[in-house]
Formats: C-alpha cells, structure tokens, sequence
C-alpha cells in the first residue's frame, strides 16, 4: 500500500511540473522598441542603414525612414512622428528652429559632404590662366558658399563681412579677371567640359560621377558649417542614452568600413 501510494504521488507530481511549463521553451525577450530615423532617400539613407545594421549587433532596433525633401524630415520629428533625423548641417536646423519655433538639437556628427572645386582640364589651381571660367551655382546659399571657397583657395578676395551672402558683385580682388559663369547646381558635374573650373556640392558630385581623387583639386574644411552633417533629436531627448549610443555608431569600425567601401572618398565620417 506504502508503494501505491508513493507511486501515485510521483505520478501527480510530475503531472503538475508539466502543467506548471516545466517542460516547456523559455519565455522569449519582448522585441526592442523600434527607433525611427528619418534620413533623405540616397547616401543618408545608406549611411543609415548601416547604422541599424550595427545597432542590430547591439539589441537596437533602428528603422530608416525615407523622405524625399529636406522639410518633411524635420517637422516629422518636431511632432514626434520619429525619433531622429539624420541628413542635414547644423545651420540648416536653426534655421528650421526659428521658421518653424521647434526646439531640434544636434547630438552627433555623421559624416562629411563638402563643397569642393573639380576641374577636367587643370592639375593645379595656381596654373589657371587668366581670364579662366569658373563655374558657380546660381541659388544663393550655395553660390555664395562657392564664392567663400574660392577666396579660401586664394583665387579671389571679397568684400569683408559678405560671408555666404555673397554674389559675384561682392568679388572685390580678382587679379586674373577670372570670369564666373552661374549654373544649375546639378548641370556643374557636365559643365566641367567646357569651363576650366566648377565649384560643386558633393551630392552632385556623386550623382555626376566625378572622380574625387583625379578631378578634385580643393576642398572645404572639415570643420565647415555646410560640410558638417549632424544626427538631430527634439531638445527633451539630448541626453537619451540610447540615442547617444547610436550617434556614436556613425564612427564604429563598421560603418566606417561602410562608407569607405560604397562611396569612394565623396563621403567621410564627420569627426
């Protein structure tokens, strides 16, 4: 009898362990919280991409948001529709800030998109003739920007104080009468044929397939304002941990191999 009923007790006992998931597969970890960025559709998106794809190493969950303007990502992010954005400079979000009375704040640099100065026809800025054409963009902000470049690579002088307002009536020393010819941003890449000069933005210069190595001869420093992109969040999440920690995936060792490895030297990380 003694043995019946140790039996029957060994039998409900293991009845209940299996009823308790005793025998059952661990419970699984609830799912990360998706972050969203928002980034430009093209190389700030990829740059992106690549950022989740370490972040994904690490327990985050990153997905990249495409916007086709430069306005949208900004005011997504104002009203909490995402987490970050990531493909402007610094002077573009104040002034998105004061438009607009939103309170964005950089946490990080990404990478680096500069202005520079390519050209088909010379190796050496001090070799430019006189009377060379030298192209410029013809919208204000980046004509300017390309007027500034050119008085840092000592090829002309402008009126003091002009900075990025600058026109080429504010050119106030052009010793070799260069001649500047205004253009369509994106028509600089194909007006390097005709021209001995073009002060192009590094986008174009990657859609226009120009060689950085072989047809670049001077560039914006990397310390440059407009050169500078930056990871943004609304002003209440600056000190997000997590947000810091993917501000500094833009430098780790595999997104750097990343950018190296896609785009050839027109994109940098932004130290």
């Amino acid at each position: 009898m003694k043995k019946l009923v140790l039996l029957i007790s060994i039998l409900v006992l293991s009845f209940s362990l299996a009823g308790c998931g005793g025998d059952t597969k661990k419970a699984e970890k609830p799912a990360a919280k998706e972050i969203k960025i928002g980034a430009t559709a093209g190389p700030h998106a990829q740059v992106v991409e690549a950022v989740a794809k370490e972040g994904k190493k690490q327990g985050l969950n990153i997905k990249v948001i495409e916007f086709s303007d430069y306005i949208t990502p900004d005011k997504a992010l104002a009203d909490g529709e995402i987490d970050l954005v990531s493909y402007q400079h610094k002077p573009f979000m104040e002034n998105f800030n004061k438009q607009n009375k939103s309170d964005l704040v950089a946490i990080g640099r990404t990478i680096l998109m500069r202005m520079g100065i390519y050209s088909d026809k010379h190796k050496d800025l001090k070799n430019l003739p006189e009377n060379a054409i030298i192209a410029i963009p013809n919208d204000p902000t980046n004509g300017g920007r390309g007027l500034v470049l050119l008085e840092k690579a000592g090829l002309i002088k402008l009126k003091e104080g002009v900075g990025f307002k600058a026109t080429a009536k504010d050119v106030v020393d052009n010793p070799k009468k260069f001649q500047f010819k205004e253009l369509e941003a994106a028509q600089l890449p194909r007006s390097l044929q005709d021209v001995d000069v073009a002060v192009i933005t590094m986008n174009y210069v990657m859609s226009g397939g120009l060689d950085v190595k072989k047809q670049g001869l001077f560039w914006e420093t990397k310390d440059e304002p407009l050169a500078v992109m930056i990871l943004a969040v609304k002003g209440k999440d600056k000190e997000n941990t997590t947000y810091l920690k993917i501000a500094k995936l833009f430098h780790s060792e595999g997104v750097r191999k990343y950018i190296a490895d896609t785009f050839k030297g027109t994109i940098v990380p932004a130290e």
